[in-house]
This record gives structure tokens, C-alpha cells and sequence, in this order.
């Protein structure tokens, strides 16, 4: 997985009720856009993200 500073990531619940969480990527840590990727919450919470099989990241320009 590749990303860039200002890409959307949407994590998918793993469980069932477990709502979905999207935030913006505020810092690539990773080799040429590599994870792991600082996250910034909707909720304002920031965590490092090391993403799976359950996340998807879409391009800035895409995110109007």
C-alpha cells in the first residue's frame, strides 16, 4: 500500500457493530509512501497505522 500526506483512509469495522472509521493522513513514515502512516481521525484522535487488509486509501485529488 502507497499513500501521501492528505490521502483519505477508511478502516472497515472487523467486527460485527463495529462502525467504519475515516481520517486523513498527516505523515508517510514509511519508505516511498510506505506505512506506517499518522492518521488523523474525523473524531480529531491521530494514531500510527500500519494498514491491512481492511483499509482503504484514496488519492487526495479524488477527495473534493
Amino acid at each position: 500500500m502507497h499513500a501521501a500526506v492528505g490521502d483519505r483512509i477508511l478502516v472497515h469495522g472487523r467486527t460485527v457493530g463495529a462502525s467504519d472509521r475515516r481520517g486523513e493522513i498527516v505523515e508517510v513514515r514509511g519508505d516511498d509512501g510506505g506505512p506506517p502512516y499518522l492518521v488523523r481521525f474525523a473524531d480529531g484522535h491521530e494514531g500510527l497505522i500500519f494498514p491491512g487488509s481492511d483499509c482503504e486509501v484514496s488519492p487526495a485529488e479524488n477527495n473534493a
